[in-house]
């Protein structure tokens, strides 16, 4: 039969999940993409600034979405698009988490869906100095030439998808993902005022708006890894170090990090496994040189043969549920 399912691609307007401003879809059928979709859309009313960091990275703008259908109103579309499929995407919960938030702030009922990660599969396939969408697609023999464009990172993610399965010799992404040891998720149907809504969410709600950006203002101590936090999480048993500046402060991105598993770290060792990269870091700066001395530290490292991930910001806050520090507006 051949392997089968929907990638999804999402990109937001700020960084609550549940602010959707475009996706992408490619579906593949016997390990082929036979048929790909793409919107623009406004957020959730309420949940609809823009903010310039998320600009930034995408290039979306609120003028560019201005006469599109919201989120509530696309997502039937959507759904039927995707039907009965498992989906992939790249750094899957994020996804996962926009329809989700999506939902709850549209009050709309929602199925349940069954996913994969291509992060967590990539990790146990290739052996990069990056997970980074444009990384891991080279890797993958489909080169990815404007990260951020919504159906073409969901293309690039099905890429991805196709080169693991064949590596491993699989037919079926419940077969593959058995054959890394691993299962597929699932993300839970929705009904509003009937299913409690989800953390992200809940947080959005009450999080009252501030200004500007946070400066880090200690290394902060290293807090224990929970270890009770869900063990498919992509930091869980990482050993985590921060380098640069972030949108929050130093140890409150720690104490996110352990509370999903991570082991937090103040320096690079032969410990670490995951370098968390500040500064506006994308992963084409490892090519150019724009890095900081942990980041170098890492790459040298990483040609020795040890297994380091280099992360950026974005990627850090959409792995861990976070967001950017609101702008004024």
């Amino acid at each position: 039969m051949g392997i089968e399912f929907t990638a999804i691609d999402f990109e937001t307007a700020n960084g609550f999940r549940g602010s959707p401003c475009a996706v992408g879809l490619t579906k593949v059928r016997g390990g082929v993409i036979v048929e790909e979709a793409q919107w623009l859309m406004r957020p959730p009313a309420g949940h609809d600034h823009f903010d310039p960091r998320n600009i930034s990275i995408h290039g979306i703008t609120a003028e560019m979405v201005a006469g599109q259908p919201r989120f509530g109103e696309l997502f039937p579309e959507i759904g039927a698009f995707i039907g009965d499929d498992i989906l992939v995407a790249h750094n899957a919960a994020f996804d996962m988490g926009v329809i989700r938030s999506g939902l709850e702030v549209s009050r709309l009922a929602g199925p349940a869906y069954d996913y994969a990660c291509t992060v967590m599969l990539s990790r146990r396939s290739y052996s990069l100095v990056s997970y980074s969408l444009p990384y891991v697609a080279e890797a993958a023999g489909v080169p990815l030439l404007n990260h951020h464009d919504a159906v073409e990172d969901a293309r690039a993610c099905a890429g991805i998808m196709v080169d693991i399965a064949r590596l491993k010799g699989a037919d079926s992404i419940a077969d593959l993902v058995d054959a890394h040891q691993l299962q597929l998720s699932r993300l839970d149907s929705y009904q509003p005022g009937v299913d409690e809504l989800s953390k992200a969410t809940r947080s959005a709600l009450m999080r009252p708006a501030r200004s500007g950006w946070a400066d880090w203002p200690e290394e902060g101590g290293n807090p224990p890894a929970n270890f009770h936090a869900d063990p498919a999480h992509p930091l869980y048993g990482q050993t985590v170090v921060f380098t640069g500046n972030l949108g929050i402060p130093r140890p409150q991105a720690k104490h996110r990090a352990a509370s999903l598993g991570a082991q937090p770290a103040s320096a690079v060792t032969q410990r670490t496994t995951v370098l968390v990269v500040g500064d506006g870091f994308v992963a084409s700066d490892l090519r150019s040189g724009r890095v900081t001395g942990k980041a170098r530290r890492v790459m040298d490292l990483h040609t020795r043969g040890q297994r380091i991930e280099v992360l950026s910001e974005a990627e850090f806050l959409q792995m861990t549920g976070g967001r950017w520090p609101a702008t004024s507006q």
